[in-house]
């Protein structure tokens, strides 16, 4: 039984076979770390940020798509690719500096969407409006803005050093739905909160990020398991034994319970964090990707979850959860 609306799914509907991400890395910092309005980054934040690197190491954007498209082309025969501005905030700055990065995507062989990490602080007018009109002169049939949501607990937020609320997240959503931008949701599940001696947020605050998600234009969430990476203040917090991360057992239950509120219109573009190699002090579990998959793929069977069964799809799972629906989509 099809128990999500998975992004491979969604892909191939749209498309009619697989499309592949490329990373990105645009050299973009983030207001969390140039001082803009903190230098230590979230509390969970890596100082090297997510993505590839390549820039540091002399490959601009057509090289590292070079390089990209070289490694992937053995990959069935793939020819369809998304571009993800993935490290930081690719939209903090100058509107100028984001028009050369987009530029800079022109005639990139195979591109059919990009995809942008950012924060919803970093979304003004102007931004949005270059960004809807490059969409359309680039030629590309999506344009998807990956918004760092991460709680809708504002308190949550101040705790963490997210330095913007609920609110800021909502009204980017609004925003960006309203040029035909695409939102994706990051949520996190287990972050560190006020008070307690390893307090940190529970099912209940999942449940109600996800039912936060449900009533805005968000077309995608990504799930991730909170974890300790080396070098952030959530590694200082753990030392100390002030914080630690969700057992396995713990965040299969919280993303069991987050799959039945979420709306089965939306997207699931991922269902767990993954570290970058080094990076991981705590839990061990998170590091072990196979594992969790399966992990993840045994509690939804077992417990028999289905997305959205509490919010609209109780009486079975909607049609377009088959790869080999072929209707209008949601």
């Amino acid at each position: 039984m099809d128990r999500l609306y998975a992004l491979s799914t969604h892909l191939r509907q749209r498309y009619g076979g697989r499309v592949l991400k490329i990373p990105l890395d645009a050299g973009y910092s983030c207001p969390n770390r140039d001082g803009t309005i903190a230098s230590d980054g979230c509390v969970f934040c890596n100082p090297a940020g997510s993505g590839s690197g390549l820039l540091s190491r002399g490959q601009d954007i057509p090289a590292q798509w070079a390089f990209w498209r070289s490694v992937h082309g053995g990959r069935g025969g793939v020819e369809r690719y998304t571009a993800y501005l993935q490290s930081f905030s690719n939209t903090h700055g100058p509107v100028e500096r984001l028009a050369r990065t987009l530029d800079a995507l022109a005639g990139l062989p195979g591109l059919v969407a990009l995809s942008i990490g950012t924060r919803p602080d970093c979304l003004d007018p102007d931004k949005l409006d270059l960004l809807a009109e490059r969409r359309d002169t680039l030629g590309l049939a999506d344009l998807t803005l990956e918004l760092g949501l991460q709680s809708a607990n504002d308190a949550t937020l101040a705790h963490i050093g997210r330095g913007h609320d609920s609110a800021a997240f909502a009204d980017a959503a609004r925003a960006a739905a309203r040029r035909g931008l695409t939102v994706v949701a990051h949520v996190m599940a287990g972050l560190p909160t006020p008070g307690g001696r390893v307090g940190r947020e529970d099912r209940d605050d999942l449940a109600a990020t996800v039912d936060f998600v449900n009533g805005l234009p968000v077309r995608g969430i990504k799930f991730h398991n909170v974890y300790v990476a080396r070098g952030t203040r959530l590694a200082r917090l753990h030392d100390r034994g002030e914080y630690e991360p969700p057992g396995l057992d713990e965040y299969l239950d919280q993303l069991g319970h987050a799959l039945e509120r979420l709306s089965p219109a939306t997207v699931v573009h991922r269902l767990n964090a993954n570290p970058a190699r080094g990076e991981l002090l705590a839990p061990a579990w998170a590091g072990n990707m196979r594992a969790l998959h399966n992990a993840v793929r045994v509690h939804l069977d077992a417990a028999d979850i289905r997305q959205g069964r509490l919010c609209g799809a109780a009486a079975g799972p909607p049609p377009w959860f088959s790869p080999e629906y072929k209707g209008e989509l949601p």
